[in-house]
């Protein structure tokens, strides 16, 4: 751990004793006699940065079977196959989450701290949305504050959304001012070290994000998302990320737990031949810095739903798995929230959806996208150049497709719980892409059940199950 970490994990400690008054309500805690009932600032800061950092890991790890990035080695896997499954882990530590932002957006009204005010609006629209981009409805609007309750309404999945978008305009108005009267404190601040100007930046780039994300709606504007991107990120120098453990990074921590045959971190067979040059007839080199190859030297993914195919026991390394040697799953390696490679996408698509006019917009973004996000990976100015020359990704402008874009960043977002936003709205699209062997379902999934901790808490409250199939707000015309 380096000397800015050690430090970190101080903060976050006193961080996570700190734990706001805002979830006593809704999870009916008791009275705890080592609770910090008046935080700090920079503790609700501390503690807040780190569960965005967590809680993005927590959702992608939920959601990639469903986008298939990952898969179970064991034949019909729950979540494989699409059956309902126990999320509450999820679900409460997201609310955790949410109620020290509400505390801390309240400290930091009340005291003219406009800097941590921003920061915790959008870290809250950033939780929210995933909590409504995996659940549909959920509490917002009664959760929260002193006005709290034990058993919150569910606002709808609309009205979840127009929250966010509202939270995200109040975080941009209050970080581009210059007169807190608290300053992040860096050390504090594990995803952008106190750095104000970071913050806003960030803020533009999920208000893009959110702004893309209802591509099927006709309010879609992509003026308006592109807006957003051209206030945002200018090099991947400006990724909001966290990279502070007690311990390893938690998908390294997979890796680690597959050598002693705790079995998970499974690459699907749909992931892997995207990348192989079994579906597209170009070998895609980031699968290099991926994963790493079986004992047959080849690259060979898990189907979805039928488990290990090869050597009993799932005990040699015939399918790959997560690697302690990528970049983005090594024991170090950074937990993001939002990147640069993810925002040229963004870029791409509003662009493309243009028309015409915005063709060259696109294919500049698209390009670019491939370009830093290979780099990220460390892959060779030649492996790269070499793959952006293929005729089959340097299209040309004129050429370009929405699914050609799709596809580049179906590899970008690769453990990103935005991914299966994209797979969702894309209407799962992609070459080859299969139901799982043994689906419960007979069409691709699109949300998930809710958890059996939050019917217990507020049963009254929660909608009844719909089918898995049946698409969010967001995610149909």
């Amino acid at each position: 751990m380096n000397k800015f970490n050690k430090t970190a994990m101080i903060i976050l400690l006193v961080g996570v004793a700190a734990i706001g008054q805002g979830c006593k309500k809704y999870f009916e805690l008791g009275e705890n006699p080592n609770q910090v009932v008046n935080p700090p600032l920079n503790a609700l800061l501390s503690t807040s940065t780190h569960k965005a950092g967590l809680n993005g890991q927590r959702f992608a790890n939920l959601n990639a079977y469903y986008a298939q990035y990952l898969a179970s080695p064991s034949a019909s896997g729950t979540a494989d196959t699409y059956q309902i499954t126990d999320n509450t882990s999820q679900w409460d530590n997201a609310y955790y989450a949410m109620a020290d932002l509400s505390d801390m957006i309240t400290k930091a009204s009340e005291s003219g701290a406009t800097e941590h005010l921003g920061v915790g609006q959008l870290l809250m629209a950033y939780t929210l949305g995933l909590v409504a981009d995996t659940w549909g409805s959920a509490p917002y609007s009664e959760a929260f504050g002193k006005e709290g309750k034990l058993t919150p309404k569910y606002d709808s999945e609309e009205e979840l959304y127009q929250a966010s978008m509202t939270l995200l305009s109040e975080s941009i108005a209050n970080l581009q001012k210059t007169d807190a009267t608290t300053k992040l404190d860096a050390a504090s601040d594990l995803i952008h070290q106190g750095n104000r100007e970071a913050w806003l930046k960030t803020a533009y780039g999920i208000q893009a994000r959110f702004l893309n994300k209802i591509s099927k709606k006709s309010t879609y504007s992509a003026q308006s998302v592109l807006a957003a991107v051209e206030k945002s990120y200018g090099s991947s120098s400006d990724d909001a990320s966290m990279a502070v453990f007690s311990g390893i990074n938690p998908w390294a921590q997979l890796a680690v737990s597959n050598a002693s045959n705790l079995l998970g971190g499974w690459l699907s067979d749909n992931f892997v031949n995207h990348m192989n040059g079994l579906k597209y007839g170009i070998v895609d080199p980031r699968i290099a810095k991926i994963t790493d190859k079986t004992v047959n030297g080849t690259y060979v993914g898990t189907r979805n739903g039928e488990g290990n195919a090869g050597l009993a026991a799932n005990t040699v390394h015939d399918e790959v798995y997560i690697s302690l040697n990528s970049p983005l799953t090594n024991r170090t390696s950074p937990l993001y929230v939002l990147n640069y490679d993810e925002l040229k996408f963004i870029e791409a698509e509003a662009a493309f959806r243009l028309g015409a006019t915005g063709l060259t917009r696109a294919y500049a973004a698209y390009l670019a996208g491939i370009t830093e996000n290979m780099n990220r990976m460390g892959v060779s100015i030649a492996e790269r150049d070499a793959y952006l020359a293929n005729p089959s990704v340097g299209v040309g402008a004129a050429n370009l497709t929405l699914g050609l874009i799709f596809k580049e960043k179906y590899a970008v977002t690769y453990l990103s719980p935005e991914g299966w936003n994209d797979v969702r709205r894309h209407d799962y699209q992609y070459k080859d892409f299969r139901m799982p062997v043994g689906a419960v379902l007979s069409n691709y999934i699109r949300r998930v059940a809710y958890p059996t901790g939050e019917r217990s808490k507020n049963g009254s409250n929660v909608p009844a199950e719909v089918p898995l199939d049946t698409p969010l707000w967001w995610d149909k015309p």
